[in-house]
């Protein structure tokens, strides 16, 4: 087998981040030895998650197991998953903002047509649903957990308590037509044909302050194993909530 370097488009700033949480992780738990140090450990974690590669390519460049792999990758992310900010803290944080704005995206995953659950109608694809709340920057604050593709994101955010949590703060919230009815504090363009011209000039500046929010989205894909999962559903969740930790990290 071949083995050649490669790079990965992250700062040193967020491996030294993971590594010394693992390093920490290691102390609590008693670790006297392993075959990758922490930073070896930090810097496989971040190969799979930045760069989408699998465990069976990362092992042989790393010199261990695929199994040994694994079980790395997986509890460098439960330690990031673990660190990720709850709603109503970012709440607090989005307080200081003049407003957020709320959208929906779909990751995609390797997943049959019997699956219905997962299959998104309006992107034609199966994938998971996640929520994300950004600041007017257009700057990442907030991510759901993941739900099966088919839930509506109007669903999605009653489901998470995103709804009730921006009434309760008194939040003004930027979002587009899905979430349509959600109440006063999610204002949304006109739906319609035959609008009226200030209708219009409304929905054009809605949607320039709305696609700010499509840089978060950015950010998320722009960690490649988010472009195609081929995992369990059931740990997606966690992976999403490990990528949030890396970029308020790396910030």
């Amino acid at each position: 087998m071949l083995v050649y370097p490669s790079s990965i488009d992250l700062s040193s700033r967020t491996l030294r981040y993971l590594t010394g949480r693992l390093a920490v992780r290691r102390e609590e738990i008693g670790t006297r030895w392993r075959r990758l140090t922490a930073g070896r450990q930090a810097l496989l974690a971040l190969a799979h998650l930045r760069c989408g590669d699998t465990y069976a390519r990362l092992a042989p460049g790393f010199g261990i197991g695929i199994a040994t792999a694994y079980r790395y990758i997986r509890e460098a992310v439960d330690l990031l998953a673990a660190l990720a900010p709850t709603l109503a803290e970012v709440m607090r944080v989005a307080r200081t903002k003049a407003f957020v704005i709320l959208d929906g995206t779909l990751l995609p995953i390797d997943r049959i047509a019997a699956d219905t659950p997962y299959y998104s109608g309006k992107h034609k694809r199966h994938g998971m649903n996640v929520q994300v709340l950004t600041d007017p920057f257009g700057r990442l604050l907030w991510a759901s957990s993941a739900l099966p593709g088919s839930t509506h994101d109007l669903t999605a955010a009653r489901t998470h308590g995103i709804v009730d949590a921006l009434t309760d703060a008194g939040l003004k919230c930027w979002a587009d037509k899905a979430y349509q009815g959600a109440g006063s504090s999610i204002r949304v363009p006109f739906r319609g044909r035959r609008l009226k011209r200030w209708q219009r000039r409304h929905n054009s500046t809605h949607a320039k302050i709305r696609c700010l929010g499509e840089q978060a989205m950015a950010t998320l894909k722009g960690w490649r194993l988010l472009r195609k999962l081929r995992c369990s559903t059931n740990r997606i969740t966690a992976i999403v909530q490990a990528v949030l930790v890396l970029h308020h990290a790396s910030a």
